[in-house]
């Protein structure tokens, strides 16, 4: 016979059905304060539990004092009595509607917040004033947020809920991670400050004893949340240190420049086609039209094996002036692919 649980197990599965099942009758309660009246079959359906755990959270509701009460028949259902309600009080109508669009269930999902979030905005709906609450609910219908990048899949990050933890609590990680220089695979032991959410792609910030890093979530490959503790340094801001991470990684990043010769029509086309800052480059430094209408500008690069990449984009409307060894580069590349579609497909 297997031995029981020990106490504390029992007592904290005990505490957890407790939080679960007051958290329930909240959100019944903000339900009916924020829509009015609703059949137990809605409420169900709306909290994923069956009619009959509503049945009883209606009992223990009236136990508790709450002013509801219950009509039979068709269009019948459950409410409460009016005036019933507690009110958010000094919200202006401007701080409400921008209140409303805060919530991003995708990352709040991510992150294990999901139902979290979903309960605050319930709140936050029913402890407003009714022409507040109907203002809002307007918004919420009208606009949606999507942090995704087009033309991209979310990545698949394994080990967010692990590193989200291990932020909260202040632990110590080790992880083996993937990066795009040998040796690709490398443990690293960090301490984790803080994680971002760009363009659908979460990265941890994270300390070391060389300095703060940064390091993209879907690239552990396997975590180990540690038992010490850390602590973040002192006056260490989150936002302060990404935006300044971007401002280095472009420096970085753009080890070059080119100079081409542009279509007026690709030209205007260009902030489609390419990287913001190449495309801003291209304004600011567009000198006059030529003869042939084309403008000549300046751009930055990464590298000329990767400008190769980005210019072929452009086709016959963007020409490269320097430097040389892209120049050539380019005539190798488009050579070699002229000379593979001069012949009929191959059929092996």
């Amino acid at each position: 016979k297997a031995n029981p649980a020990p106490l504390t197990t029992r007592v904290r599965g005990l505490r957890q059905t407790f939080l679960v099942r007051a958290s329930r009758l909240l959100s019944v309660l903000l339900l009916l304060q924020t829509r009015g009246r609703m059949t137990a079959r809605q409420l169900a359906d709306e909290l994923e539990v069956s009619v009959r755990a509503v049945y009883r959270d209606m009992e223990s509701l009236a136990a508790a004092g709450v002013p509801l009460y219950g009509e039979a028949g068709h269009d019948g259902g459950y409410r409460l009595v009016d005036g019933y309600r507690t009110r958010l009080t000094g919200l202006t109508r401007d701080e409400a509607e921008a209140l409303s669009l805060a919530g991003l269930p995708g990352p709040a999902a991510d992150l294990g917040l999901g139902s979290v979030l979903a309960t605050a905005q319930l709140k936050l709906m029913a402890a407003q004033p009714e022409e507040l609450r109907d203002r809002t609910g307007e918004i919420r219908k009208r606009f949606h947020l999507d942090t995704s990048g087009w033309y991209a899949e979310a990545d698949r990050t394994a080990h967010l809920a692990a590193v989200t933890d291990a932020v909260w609590r202040r632990h110590r990680i080790r992880v083996r991670y993937r990066r795009w220089k040998a040796p690709q695979e490398v443990t690293r032991t960090l301490d984790p400050y803080g994680l971002v959410l760009k363009s659908g792609r979460w990265y941890l910030v994270a300390g070391r004893r060389v300095g703060v890093r940064t390091y993209r979530v879907s690239q552990i490959l396997t975590i180990q949340v540690l038992q010490d503790h850390f602590e973040r340094p002192q006056g260490f801001d989150l936002a302060a240190h990404w935006q300044s991470y971007l401002a280095d990684f472009d420096a970085r990043r753009h080890q070059g420049d080119a100079v081409v010769r542009l279509s007026p029509r690709v030209l205007t086309q260009l902030p489609d086609l390419v990287e913001p800052a190449v495309a801003r480059a291209a304004e600011e430094t567009a000198g006059l039209p030529g003869t042939d209408g084309r403008v000549q500008v300046v751009i930055p690069v990464e590298s000329v094996d990767h400008a190769v990449g980005m210019l072929l984009r452009l086709g016959a409307e963007a020409e490269v002036v320097a430097p040389m060894e892209l120049r050539a580069l380019m005539a190798q590349t488009i050579a070699a692919l002229a000379d593979i579609y001069r012949h009929p497909p191959s059929t092996a």
